[in-house]
């Protein structure tokens, strides 16, 4: 691959990056900026996380800040970490991937309901693969 399609294919990734972000955060930022940022700290809370309105806060800045960083093309590599870490969260202990991947492979069962609870973990496992591959 010639350097200016490899830069060419960084660009286009590093873009996309930060379109999810910003579509993913939007709602986190505009929830602090209005004051009703409860709803986002207590999500955070029902995870187990300590402290978790400095970790409602870290994923705000993350996802927006973040962004940022990724479009102007500046601490790329740390601003992608950020943004995988809060990827993985939304994957791992909100979305439950883990536990969804055992169930499809028939390792673990999952009620349907529980399932559906859940909800679905592709778009944060797909949006952490592209924040881990900008971070690389």
């Amino acid at each position: 691959m010639s350097d200016k399609a490899r830069d060419s294919a960084l660009l286009l990734l590093r873009l996309s990056g930060v379109l999810l972000l910003s579509l993913h955060g939007w709602s986190k930022l505009t929830s602090f900026a209005t004051g009703d940022s409860d709803g986002l700290v207590a999500a955070v809370a029902g995870l187990g996380l300590p402290l978790p309105l400095v970790w409602a806060w870290a994923a705000v800045l993350a996802e927006s800040v973040g962004a940022l960083l990724l479009a102007a093309g500046l601490f790329t590599r740390l601003a992608a970490l950020a943004a995988a870490s809060t990827m993985a969260v939304a994957a791992f202990l909100v979305h439950h991937a883990l536990q969804q991947g055992l169930n499809f492979l028939g390792i673990r069962e999952v009620s349907p309901d529980q399932l559906e609870k859940w909800g679905n973990p592709e778009l944060p496992l797909l949006y952490l693969i592209v924040f881990l591959a900008i971070a690389l």
